[in-house]
């Protein structure tokens, strides 16, 4: 039996899509495995005037794919409790107060207690000063926030955010959370790196090339196209997702894997990311909106006729972009990072392109007979992060037969299906991260804050220049700025599955 967990969640926003598609199921498999049992309960907040029976009933909608026992679902059911709220009614918070201190006692919460904001930002200093106000933050036990990104819309909305909610809880008690870094092969990353000495030791600017980064959606915008169209893939994917990865490729080894060391290590990385001129930032960041498009059979509108899109809309659906580190392991090794909606194909992975062998020797045989003529590929070590989980390493082998030709080679793993179904979900894992109180796999503040400094730039930079969109067609990866930005530095994207469907008459030029 896992060790049990006395907790008292308070979810604000607990009616909303989050709640039910994350949040709920995953509290169901930390209830199946024993790390909350009889000593839990969490109070849904929201404003619709829902009953606990509805309540309950909704909760146990939302985890039938996990296949439970009826019994069980229904005790599972009987820890939630609704409270209709305003966020903005102090009165709504005294009745919050005395539900949560009722459930106290009824489940012997010892007075800890998570608060978890799945609402708009727009709230989140609302709910906190009245957290505080209303005494509903305890003094007996541990009080914990975790907050959905994004955590502000640049440095000064994040730096005000963060000093109203520093009024009511310290640094170690704010979970910002980022689902990627819950991930497997996200987590997997430092294990590869730091377990395995031929990679560590060859991770430095002596030995790699240049590190490509891609976070590629083939949906479009879907019902989002609200909070999208103010936001744009630079603020809703690079400031926070692209860094994080790049901070964990990028950093020293910690002196011990623990929260405070990787956490510093991290943020050293951050720090070390050269922050552009406005020059600089248009020569080395690409931005696109997709255009209507055709892939396989499959017709996509423009980003400009989704729903609740401004029919003149300027928001960038793609970003591709250079990061260049400044200190001694990375001098000289661009890190290439790209994200889009409506592109070919649903992807995260990371290449890692190793340095070519000083001289091909295989050019000429021992014989002085000429080989076929070809430069090698480079080694890529790939880290398979979504749909697929794993990872692969190409290497340069002899093709069988005459001569010294040599052919293309894949050395590679992949997590099973079986196994992917059922290994925690990135929730499940980042949900039990905040009951240890352990922030290993949440963003600091100064990670948050080094972030908006390096996409403030490119934003104002974007912000003065009038895009020419929409420039690229959904179904493709990208405009054609985001070729020629690897291009100019005798580098290409290692993942151009564009190039699979065009190969087969899927996708037209």
């Amino acid at each position: 039996m896992a060790n049990e967990k006395n907790v008292l969640f308070t979810i604000f926003g607990g009616t909303g899509d989050l709640a039910q598609r994350k949040l709920y199921p995953s509290l169901f498999r930390l209830y199946k495995k024993g790390n909350l049992g009889k000593h839990f309960a969490v109070i849904g907040t929201a404003r619709r005037p829902w009953s606990d029976e509805h309540y309950r009933e909704v909760v146990a909608s939302t985890i039938q794919s996990l296949n439970p026992t009826e019994e069980e679902a229904k005790e599972f059911a009987s820890h939630f409790y609704y409270q209709s709220h305003d966020v903005n009614d102090s009165t709504h918070y005294n009745t919050l107060k005395d539900l949560a201190d009722r459930l106290d006692e009824t489940y012997q919460l010892a007075g800890n207690r998570i608060y978890y904001l799945a609402m708009s930002p727009e709230f989140f200093g609302t709910i906190v000063s009245h957290l505080k106000s209303q005494h509903i933050v305890t003094e007996n036990g541990y009080n914990r926030l975790i907050i959905e990104k994004p955590f502000g819309s640049d440095y000064q909305s994040a730096f005000e955010l963060n000093e109203k909610i520093r009024q009511v809880f310290p640094e170690q008690d704010i979970f910002r959370i980022d689902h990627y870094l819950g991930k497997e092969m996200i987590q997997n990353i430092s294990a590869i790196r730091f377990a395995n000495n031929i990679f560590e030791s060859q991770w430095n600017n002596r030995y790699i090339d240049n590190i490509q980064i891609t976070f590629g959606e083939a949906l479009g915008v879907e019902d989002r196209g609200g909070y999208y169209d103010h936001s744009g893939a630079l603020k809703d994917m690079v400031q926070n997702h692209i860094l994080q990865v790049l901070a964990l490729l990028a950093m020293e080894p910690p002196v011990a894997f623990s929260e405070k060391e990787i956490r510093a290590e991290k943020i050293k990385a951050l720090k070390a990311v050269r922050i552009y001129e406005k020059s600089e930032a248009l020569k080395n960041f690409i931005r696109g909106q997709y255009a209507p498009g055709e892939l396989d059979g499959n017709t996509f509108k423009g980003y400009r006729e989704e729903d609740k899109v401004d029919p003149e809309s300027t928001t960038e659906t793609f970003v591709a972009g250079k990061f260049v580190i400044d200190n001694f392991r990375w001098s000289g090794v661009p890190f290439y990072v790209r994200t889009g909606k409506r592109l070919t194909e649903k992807g995260t992975r990371i290449n890692i392109v190793f340095k070519q062998v000083p001289v091909n020797v295989f050019k000429t045989s021992v014989e002085d007979e000429p080989c076929e003529d070809r430069t090698l590929p480079p080694n890529v070590l790939t880290i398979y992060i979504q749909p697929t989980e794993g990872f692969s390493l190409t290497l340069n082998g002899k093709e069988v037969g005459q001569g010294f030709n040599t052919e293309f080679r894949r050395l590679e793993y992949r997590n099973s299906a079986e196994m992917v179904e059922n290994s925690p979900e990135a929730y499940e894992k980042l949900l039990l991260d905040a009951l240890k109180g352990d922030g290993t796999n949440f963003s600091h503040w100064e990670e948050v804050a080094q972030s908006w400094h390096i996409v403030d730039v490119i934003r104002k930079a974007w912000d003065q220049v009038e895009p020419d969109f929409p420039n690229y067609k959904a179904g493709t990866m990208g405009p054609e700025g985001a070729f020629e930005l690897l291009e100019k530095d005798g580098f290409e994207w290692i993942w151009q599955p564009d190039d699979w469907y065009r190969d087969r008459g899927k996708l037209e030029d």
